[in-house]
């Protein structure tokens, strides 16, 4: 076989290689847990159109490249976002948003006091540095390590 017919036959296939790349992307993307590579597998999509429009092969190549680029650029801060990616849950955050009562004065900047928020006891600092005296009613805004970021309740 010559050259020729060679690369005739290699193009006519191209669509079926692109179609092969998505799949294997795609099993990829399967395999893993965060998304790694459906990017890929949109732009090898993407390619294989472009090839069955009869597209030459350095286009194809610019399409794969340039779809997979948008894709990623235009879809993964939203999927960060759904899944919340990097964030572990715990019941500790169930009392972010709760009202505490504070057993032990937050002295100032820093200075760790002690509240009780739903009959459990806390280590907390002030959100603004502001002392708490002890019998206040301050506002759960965060968890910081194990100490809360608490605010005083206006």
């Amino acid at each position: 076989m010559d050259e020729g017919k060679l690369l005739e036959t290699l193009v006519q296939w191209l669509p079926m290689i692109w179609l092969l790349v998505a799949i294997i992307f795609g099993v990829i993307e399967a395999a893993t847990v965060q998304l790694m590579s459906i990017w890929f597998a949109v732009g090898a999509v993407a390619a294989m159109v472009a090839a069955l429009l009869g597209a030459g092969v350095w286009l194809q190549f610019v399409v794969f490249l340039v779809v997979a680029l948008l894709v990623l650029v235009f879809t993964r801060p939203l999927v960060k976002k759904v899944l919340n990616v990097g964030r572990v849950h715990t019941n500790a955050d169930s009392v972010v948003g709760r009202i505490a009562a504070v057993t032990v004065d937050i002295a100032g900047p820093g200075e760790v006091g002690r509240v009780l928020v739903d009959g459990q006891d806390w280590a907390a600092v002030s959100e603004d540095g502001a002392p708490i005296p002890k019998g206040e009613r301050v506002l759960v805004k965060a968890i910081e390590g194990v100490k809360l970021v608490v605010e005083p309740m206006l």
